[in-house]
């Protein structure tokens, strides 16, 4: 990839014109290798139109991540949390699995601007683009082997409700076991996902991976991408949210709620997830891995995490499923 491709990106984020003889003239190189990264971004597709006499433009302004404003948005975490901010990458999951084997810190972020693998669940893909979403992910190392930590993504959840309702989105609520949705226009949206990626012996210490995704400000091109009702924080919200100031309050509360998992484990969280729970006591279906299908009423959520459903034939107890709400079907 150009190396002042950022560079050019970080110039064009106002969304304004600015001639390549310009940009050439601050960043200290030719107009040849400024019109050489506009062609580069095509390929992360991210689009810069080009008008004769007016210079180069974004569709719209984007605010680029920052690691020293991320920092500086931690606040008393800051010297706690380990930063690194990636221009590009195929997954920011992927790339913490490889670097953890490096004795990566623990607490450590990693965030990029455009995420061109990004991994969903069950294995689908994430899609983002340049300034719509914000990708990232964030190792933390637990006293605990992996069967220890079932529960952790429906409280990894609960970080990203509160993290929500900071920035003044109060109606966001969770589905089991790892999206996050909003109630809009008669429909469950999508707002941001969760993929939890452990690593760790089945005793003693592990590792999670939590990869997180979340719609800032989708273009009709990306929402026409995604294969499910979606929506971001900028139609909640009506106005844009700073990616690098909300990352800051992601981590506080992610921070906060990892260190009381280390220690209770989902259960101290469980009421708090059923408050906010989108399916709770509603008739549902749930498709298992073997493609068998249970239908039946949410009545609970174990201490574990697990889903309770009443059948026709008991309470029955699920570890993974694909779920949906019966009257959507």
């Amino acid at each position: 990839m150009n190396n002042i491709l950022f560079p050019v990106l970080s110039i064009l984020s106002d969304g304004k014109f600015h001639s390549g003889e310009k940009m050439s003239g601050q960043l200290n190189v030719s107009r040849s290798s400024v019109w050489v990264a506009v062609e580069n971004a095509g390929q992360i597709g991210v689009k810069i139109f080009s008008v004769r006499g007016k210079g180069y433009k974004l569709t719209h302004p984007i605010q680029l991540l920052d690691k020293n404003k991320i920092k500086l948005s931690l606040g008393e975490i800051s010297s706690r949390v380990n930063i690194q901010v990636l221009d590009v990458v195929n997954s920011t999951n992927s790339y913490l699995l490889k670097e953890s084997a490096k004795n990566i810190p623990h607490a450590s972020c990693i965030a990029a601007n455009i995420q061109t693998h990004g991994k969903g669940r069950r294995g689908r893909h994430w899609q983002s683009a340049l300034g719509e979403s914000l990708t990232f992910s964030y190792l933390w190392r637990f006293n605990l082997g992996p069967a220890s930590l079932s529960g952790l993504s429906l409280t990894i959840g609960i970080a990203l409700i509160r993290s929500l309702k900071t920035i003044g989105i109060n109606d966001a609520l969770v589905k089991w076991p790892n999206d996050i949705l909003i109630f809009n226009d008669n429909s469950y949206k999508k707002i941001a996902g969760i993929l939890i990626e452990l690593q760790g012996d089945s005793v003693g210490q592990s590792a999670a991976i939590i990869g997180v995704g979340i719609n800032l400000n989708l273009s009709k091109n990306q929402l026409n991408k995604i294969d499910q009702p979606a929506i971001d924080i900028n139609q909640c919200l009506g106005n844009e949210v700073n990616p690098n100031e909300f990352l800051g309050i992601l981590l506080n509360n992610l921070t906060e709620v990892l260190s009381i998992f280390q220690d209770t484990q989902f259960s101290s969280f469980k009421d708090e997830w059923i408050s906010y729970h989108a399916y709770q006591d509603k008739p549902v279906k749930l498709i298992l891995g073997n493609n068998e299908v249970v239908e039946g009423r949410v009545s609970n959520i174990s201490p574990e995490g697990s889903l309770v459903i009443q059948t026709d034939k008991g309470e029955r107890s699920f570890t993974s499923g694909e779920i949906s709400i019966k009257e959507f079907i």
